[in-house]
């Protein structure tokens, strides 16, 4: 997977407009001291590429941590609300700074867009409480969902003419315009995230096998649970920032690759999700910026195409293998 990650990066370098060719992708990596190169591979593509990479692994693995809390296969940012819960909140934020003639920070962007999917997350959590039934808690986060992008909307609506562009562009989600700063922080965030993660693998392999033999092995389910949303939301949170809500990632990359790697073990699933959500994002983003260039999609209208069909294939393959066992 490394090494495929490592070829697409290479090719997506090269793929665009203007059609740089490999020799000349590495010469001006090291360092060509030619400007036109340098202006479309090191200042445009190069953190366009390397954020969709970061970013796509994150949102990956967050819909792993999702599934595994609520045990539903379904279960993800973008359907729980997660998403657009932090969407909701940059919005108002990026609104009130663009007004005032100010730039948000990286950093702060990815604290508002926390503090959504936090505040997305605690919602669906009140409501688990008086709702048992876990296909309805999807259903609940679906509709949270709803309620904030539609919020979302009226806020783009009534924004300054100059800035609707940005925010409604950034809204559907898209990697363009990611800057170096934006590649750093995400940088920051996500590699203190995924360590954590990963450091969790043990206890949470533990929690797949049920809160009672979780308990019996001398794990806290309930700080669990905490550090669970925590850095589910941090991740998904820090790809909202920078790129917007990103559908059907955080869902169907796991599924991927449970079929791939044939095991369920977070010591496996975490660094595969990562890899797998790297791919299929950067491949997806690759589609949105050269299949009708010079007009750029949307990167949820390409993963939606893409990966919706996989998660309808590999649900219902899943059925029908449970129903065999039976």
């Amino acid at each position: 997977m490394i090494i495929l990650l490592f070829i697409i990066f290479v090719l997506s370098i090269g793929m665009g407009s203007a059609d740089v060719t490999v020799p000349q992708i590495f010469k001006t990596l090291i360092n060509s001291g030619d400007a036109y190169l340098d202006k479309i591979i090191i200042s445009i593509r190069l953190p366009r590429i390397l954020a969709a990479i970061i970013l796509g692994g994150a949102l990956a693995v967050s819909g792993f941590l999702l599934q595994i809390f609520f045990g539903n296969p379904i279960a993800g940012p973008y359907v729980l609300g997660v998403s657009s819960g932090a969407k909701l909140f940059v919005a108002l934020t990026m609104v009130v700074y663009l007004g005032q003639g100010k730039i948000m920070s990286s950093a702060g962007m990815v604290i508002n867009a926390f503090t959504g999917s936090l505040i997305s997350m605690g919602i669906v959590l009140l409501l688990s409480k008086r709702v048992r039934n876990m296909s309805m808690l999807v259903v609940c986060g679906v509709m949270i969902g709803y309620i904030c992008s539609a919020i979302t909307e009226f806020i783009i609506a009534f924004a300054d003419d100059s800035n609707i562009v940005n925010l409604h562009n950034w809204s559907l989600g898209s990697f363009s315009g990611i800057s170096w700063e934006n590649v750093y922080i995400s940088i920051i965030f996500i590699s203190a995230t995924m360590f954590l993660t990963f450091f969790l693998s043990k206890p949470i392999g533990a929690y797949q096998l049920g809160e009672n033999y979780a308990r019996n092995m001398g794990v806290n389910i309930s700080a669990l649970r905490i550090a669970l949303i925590i850095l589910s939301s941090v991740l998904s949170g820090t790809v909202t920032a920078f790129a917007g809500p990103i559908s059907f990632v955080g869902i169907a990359v796991p599924h991927i690759m449970r079929s791939v790697m044939k095991t369920s073990k977070p010591i496996v699933m975490i660094p595969a999700c990562f890899l797998g959500g790297a791919i299929i994002t950067l491949v997806c983003d690759c589609i949105a910026r050269t299949a009708f260039a010079p007009v750029e999609l949307s990167i949820s209208a390409v993963t939606a195409i893409g990966l919706a069909p996989v998660v309808i294939y590999l649900l219902i393959k899943r059925k029908e293998t449970g129903n065999g066992k039976n």
